[in-house]
């Protein structure tokens, strides 16, 4: 078994209004890569954010006073307190240089997944509007210039409860299934598994952080081809909402 990832070389600095879609087809064909069916096209949300227009203008926030009792305690720019508290629906807990909030989109993460890195000073790039369907535009058009049976996941960079360092974590897809659920299939010793659900698209989305990086790698995009559970899997009305944990289930939230 092999798994392949290339990176896709050539991605300009994108803008407001440009076609996702259209940059990452000609990176491809520049590359002269041959893409396949089954191939799974990861891209950065911040490149998302960028050519959709979401950017948020730091200088022009007023912070709330709320804003500035958070900002006391983490350590933070106000106006970005400011920005994540306008992008959460509930704060989880807060501490040093951290804001563990719930997004708009149901994700629990630091700082509602703010980002900003690669962007000009005084901008941040939130999370992408709608990253399902983001994916989903993206996937359709470049199914229908290359003729190939194809997945798009957005990945963004997120901690994790008790682990220190960043991964890859999958916030928006389309083309297949994020979580592969194994109940019933048998381990090697013939035992019937019971309880597995493996988070696929969060292990693809890690895999493509290697090449991606998260300084000035210039990699916003990856290719993981020859995934061997991608005819499994696939689904073309799939989105984002079987990874995100119910409340109620969240033993760790009250």
């Amino acid at each position: 078994m092999e798994i392949k990832l290339i990176g896709l070389e050539g991605i300009p600095l994108v803008k407001s209004g440009d076609n996702i879609g259209e940059v990452i087809k000609e990176s491809i064909l520049e590359m002269n890569y041959d893409l396949k069916d089954g191939d799974i096209i990861l891209i950065a949300e911040t490149l998302i954010s960028k050519a959709e227009g979401n950017i948020i203008e730091l200088d022009k926030i007023t912070p709330s006073e709320k804003a500035f009792e958070i900002a006391e305690i983490c350590k933070k720019d106000p106006k970005l307190v400011e920005a994540i508290l306008d992008n959460s629906t509930e704060v989880v807990e807060v501490g040093p240089n951290f804001i563990i909030t719930e997004t708009k989109h149901g994700f629990v993460c630091a700082n509602a997944a703010i980002d900003e890195s690669n962007v000009d000073d005084g901008l941040a790039t939130p999370v992408p509007e709608n990253p399902d369907e983001s994916a989903l535009k993206i996937r359709e058009f470049l199914e229908s210039e290359f003729n190939k049976d194809l997945a798009v996941i957005i990945t963004d960079t997120q901690g994790r409860a008790f682990r220190v360092g960043a991964i890859g974590t999958a916030i928006g897809c389309s083309g297949i299934d994020p979580l592969w659920v194994r109940i019933g299939e048998k381990d090697l010793y013939g035992r019937e598994l019971e309880t597995t659900e493996i988070a696929t698209a969060d292990e693809l989305a890690s895999a493509a952080s290697l090449i991606m990086g998260q300084a000035d790698e210039g990699f916003p995009a990856v290719i993981v081809s020859g995934f061997s559970a991608f005819n499994h899997l696939r689904n073309t009305g799939s989105d984002i909402k079987p990874l995100l944990r119910p409340k109620e289930f969240d033993v760790f939230r009250k």
